[in-house]
């Protein structure tokens, strides 16, 4: 091993003599960075080796690198960079071989050694370690992808990304990026070869028996390729995709007019084809007159959307279906939520939002989040009637949503709806009793506000019954607080005893107990010691710092310190796993006065 190091760092000879000779480095720098390569290279040649060990000579050598080129310009000295420079790069490459050889299936390395190609300027090593990468990862489509733009880019060069796509294919037949990408690069290389014969053609240069072909500068390889992916791909939003970066060049109007063709002829049965159809009409051009002014220009709008809407029409004739309404209704919203002056023109979009969320509803073809947008246009204008109406048709339609009957409940209540009551039954009957907890909560705060506290107690009496630990749990801190709000101290005290026994319980419901007594003004420290040990009980064995809350406790005023050794004694014995380590450290800070 010593022998092969040895080796390695008398490559370096030549290039460290160079380095000071030229004055990049002073002789001390070279001792240094002699000492620290050989330690590195001591470490690569272990029996087993670390990734580490690899990134980090990988890493300082890259940092010399850079020092260099800092230097340089410091001085600046460009001359025997093949002689400082070029070995440099030259190793690292080979340290970089070496990693990926012993750790193939580590994407990160080889994306880390195709960066450092990239910038130190070594674009046809890049083009090798690609393809050592890509031989080993052909089941990533994203690899092959950079591999091929990366000739395109880097190395300007449109048949070897040609030929990557293509073999990319033969891995991942129904890839849509790949396509993509695909369709993308030869509109790239096209738009390339137009520039190209433009240039000539101005500086009138003579090309002999050479032509560019009509046919590749019309676009027709793109053309191939969407002809290939729309025949394994059969989707309508993919088709949109391509037909979207067709639309990127200025030259390819032939080829998106055949696209939206095939895309009108052949995918109508599909939602996307029509909501991108109809989004379309508002780009139309408009007339130039009526633009001048802010009337006009609302006008110029309203008769886009309206066109927007005919296709959307239409789409509804031929495609009645959730997805298609949605698109209607999306786009009616959107179109609404948009700032304008013209009063005309926002009081005609809410009017064409609100009859077609009223058909989609009459259709049941609305969906859930929709109502929400709905109520709120009800409520703004002043639509009570119709917003009630709404909120007990949404529960109907879906009778299973917590979230839906939350939102019309709340709605109602807003209104002063006298069935609310009723309301909360039934809502409690049809939902899932583990999702629950929400309607629970809201029904304690309407029945607060609205009710009686007889009634009120009525509802948390039957929340205490819930089979769901959550609800039952929620409903007895609810329930104390309560009772300490409307009743005092005296019926907090009988809430909780009343139901401390009756499992499942909370922390909570014991600390709020603790923070009564503590807010009397004479609290019992046998009261709150009963607390405690009650709470102790449910949570002793992993709260920790319910038993610190006791130690602190009986070290104030009200407390006897000398009671703090048992519970520390006891609490050692109770508690589990690392709460005991937790209990340790916190209390000695207790005991040192830092807590």
């Amino acid at each position: 091993m010593a022998e092969v190091v040895q080796r390695r760092i008398e490559e370096r000879i030549p290039e460290l003599e160079q380095l000071e000779r030229v004055g990049l480095f002073t002789k001390k720098e070279v001792k240094s960075l002699i000492k620290r390569v050989t330690a590195l290279e001591y470490k690569l040649h272990r029996l087993i080796v670390n990734k580490e060990d690899f990134i980090a000579y990988i890493q300082y050598e890259i940092n010399v690198l850079e020092l260099i080129k800092k230097r340089r310009v410091h001085i600046r000295y460009n001359f025997k960079r093949e002689e400082i420079e070029f070995p440099i790069i030259s190793r690292i490459n080979g340290i970089f071989k070496r990693a990926t050889n012993k750790w193939k299936n580590d994407v990160q390395l080889w994306l880390s050694h195709v960066a450092f190609c990239k910038k130190w300027g070594t674009k046809a090593r890049t083009s090798k370690v690609f393809s050592a990468m890509l031989a080993i990862h052909p089941d990533k489509p994203a690899l092959w992808i950079m591999a091929a733009k990366s000739e395109l880019e880097d190395r300007d060069s449109s048949e070897s990304a040609r030929h990557l796509f293509l073999r990319a294919l033969r891995f991942h037949p129904d890839n849509k990026k790949v396509y993509q990408e695909y369709f993308r690069m030869e509109l790239l290389h096209c738009e390339k070869l137009r520039k190209q014969k433009e240039e000539l053609e101005k500086a009138k240069m003579d090309l002999g028996d050479y032509e560019f072909s009509p046919e590749i500068l019309n676009g027709k390889l793109a053309e191939v390729v969407y002809k290939d992916a729309t025949g394994k791909i059969k989707e309508a939003e993919f088709v949109i995709s391509l037909l979207n970066i067709a639309a990127i060049f200025n030259f390819t109007k032939e080829l998106q007019d055949s696209i939206f063709q095939d895309l009108q002829t052949n995918y109508t049965g599909d939602s996307v084809t029509w909501d991108f159809m109809a989004k379309r009409e508002l780009e139309a051009p408009g007339a130039g007159e009526e633009l001048l002014s802010a009337k006009g220009r609302a006008s110029d709008i309203n008769r886009r959307e309206e066109r927007c809407c005919q296709v959307y029409e239409e789409g509804i004739k031929n495609l009645n279906t959730e997805p298609m309404w949605t698109c209607y209704v999306s786009f009616c919203l959107e179109r609404q939520k948009r700032k304008t002056n013209v009063q005309e023109l926002k009081e005609k979009r809410q009017e064409r939002l609100m009859d077609v969320l009223q058909r989609a509803h009459n259709c049941q073809m609305l969906k859930e989040n929709y109502y929400k947008n709905w109520l709120q246009i009800l409520l703004s204008n002043g639509d009570t009637e119709g917003a009630a109406s709404v909120a007990m048709a949404a529960t109907q339609q879906f009778s299973q949503s917590v979230p839906m009957w939350s939102l019309s409940l709340q709605t109602l209540m807003q209104l002063g709806s006298r069935n609310v009551d009723k309301l909360f039954q039934e809502a409690l009957t049809k939902v899932n009793p583990k999702e629950s907890l929400p309607l629970w909560q809201l029904q304690v705060q309407w029945s607060v506000a609205n009710q009686d506290p007889e009634e009120t107690e009525t509802v948390f009496k039957r929340g205490l019954l819930s089979t769901v630990p959550t609800v039952a749990m929620e409903m007895k801190d609810r329930f104390l607080d309560w009772s300490y709000s409307t009743g005092g101290y005296k019926k907090a005290r009988k809430t909780f005893t009343s139901l401390q026994e009756i499992r499942p319980l909370s922390r909570t419901f014991f600390t709020r107990m603790i923070e009564i007594e503590k807010e009397q003004e004479t609290p019992k420290i046998n009261y709150l010691r009963d607390y405690f040990e009650r709470a102790l009980q449910e949570f002793g064995t992993s709260d920790d710092d319910l038993w610190l809350q006791y130690i602190q406790e009986e070290l104030g005023p009200l407390g006897q310190p000398e009671n703090c050794g048992k519970i520390h004694w006891r609490a050692m014995k109770i508690l589990e796993g690392e709460s005991v380590e937790r209990f340790t450290s916190k209390y000695t800070l207790i005991q040192t006065g830092h807590l």
